[in-house]
């Protein structure tokens, strides 16, 4: 991993760590704080509400802070709010300290991506998006575990505490590696405002949303899936799990190169393998050996759609302000997660049953799938078009060595039309 973007993966194994921790270290708080269960629950509510609603506020007020001065504000505030958490004397302090944290959490990620897609040499783009996104790989296979256990031998603020000293710890490294990079002169709220009204971008949100609810239309319930239809002890989840989480590294990794070398063929390919996986899932899941093999795609195929996801809406909102796309992508997958998981409730309060909630999955994921391939249908036909007007253009008898006349025009620039590169590889 290149050294500049070490930082930035921290920074998003800290966010990524300080977001899901709460969920197991649930029952603590509550019996510490005097709350009952459900309204511990609502730290989880509150913080998903923060990231989808206040986030892409905070990233169009930021829209003119130069980027590094902005991630030092952002990881100095998200800091403070986990000291906050951690000497928190109720819950309402706790609360507040959670919806401070939501607040960074939108735009910290944004700004980490859109930094990495910017260190990156030109058609790398992808692959440096998954080395940072590798912290959120990170957060769930060793963060979450990490907070239960220094929960369990020190009570559940020393998990905050960690992830305040290892906030710190980032900060400095930002400070110290991240080269400065102001944002465009000319990027304000209003650029970041128009970039949403591309139709290329809005597709690139809804496919997200799409595939995040495919995901966690079946995930949300992995563990039941395990002990009722793999027939696993509920004492051998946790290692499984990390089975799962094993996968997903591998997959985010092998996800970012795919995209490097064919962005929408890669994501469709990507899409369609996750659904396919979940299918087999609803049918052999009772076989023990099978599920177990098949989760482990699942987490593969999960996270290594991830960097297309990312890439696309890259790509899709260009270099002049992108920041706001991306966060609000970032809320499309906060949406599409908590999608998943009612609907997946929805379905189970039915007595459908697990299975047809597992096919729900695959069904929610081809369709984010089919979405995919009709933008790279009409990205390749805008590819073609560009590269049928370019040799009009050109002068009777020119050959294809002859150097370009002065008069001749610009070449279509890649994120104008981020599939062309694509056309090679039909």
């Amino acid at each position: 991993m290149p050294f500049a973007l070490f930082p930035l993966m921290l920074c998003v194994f800290s966010v990524g760590s300080a977001e899901l921790v709460v969920a197991g270290v649930l029952p603590a708080i509550a019996g510490d704080l005097d709350v009952s269960l459900s309204d511990a629950g609502l730290l989880v509510t509150a913080y998903a509400l923060g990231v989808v609603v206040l986030g892409p506020i905070v990233t169009l007020l930021s829209s003119r802070t130069p980027r590094k001065p902005l991630l030092l504000g952002l990881m100095g505030l998200f800091t403070a709010s986990n000291v906050l958490a951690a000497v928190a004397p109720n819950y309402g302090v706790l609360m507040t300290a959670r919806v401070l944290s939501a607040i960074t959490h939108c735009t910290l990620f944004a700004v980490c991506i859109v930094v990495a897609g910017s260190l990156a040499p030109k058609g790398k783009e992808a692959s440096a998006v998954s080395r940072v996104a590798v912290g959120l790989n990170l957060a769930t296979v060793l963060g979450v575990p990490l907070g239960v256990l220094l929960e369990e031998h020190f009570g559940w603020r020393s998990a905050f505490w960690s992830i305040a000293a290892l906030s710190l710890i980032a900060l400095a490294l930002v400070a110290w590696l991240q080269p400065a990079a102001p944002v465009p002169s000319d990027a304000g709220a209003a650029d970041e405002l128009r970039v949403l009204r591309n139709r290329r971008v809005q597709l690139a949100i809804v496919i997200t949303a799409l595939a995040m609810a495919g995901v966690f239309t079946a995930y949300t319930f992995v563990n039941p899936i395990l002990t009722d239809i793999g027939g696993f002890d509920p004492k051998a989840v946790s290692w499984l799990l990390l089975l799962v989480g094993c996968g997903s590294l591998v997959g985010n990794l092998v996800g970012g190169r795919l995209a490097d070398r064919a962005l929408m063929p890669s994501l469709v390919g990507v899409l369609a393998v996750l659904g396919a996986v979940l299918a087999l899932m609803a049918i052999g899941g009772r076989i023990g050996w099978l599920l177990v093999v098949l989760l482990v795609a699942f987490g593969a195929a999960y996270f290594a759609v991830m960097p297309g996801l990312q890439a696309r809406i890259l790509t899709a909102a260009g270099d002049g302000a992108p920041t706001l796309a991306v966060a609000i992508n970032i809320g499309a997958f906060n949406i599409g997660i908590a999608f998943g998981a009612w609907f997946g409730g929805q379905l189970l309060g039915l007595d459908f049953g697990l299975r047809t909630v597992i096919a729900a999955s695959a069904v929610l994921s081809w369709l984010a799938m089919t979405v995919a391939a009709s933008e790279l249908r009409k990205d390749r036909r805008a590819a073609r078009t560009a590269l049928a007007a370019a040799g009009a253009s050109t002068p009777a008898g020119a050959g294809a060595s002859a150097p370009a006349p002065a008069s001749a025009p610009t070449p279509v620039p890649a994120t104008a039309v981020p599939a062309a590169a694509d056309v090679s590889h039909d």
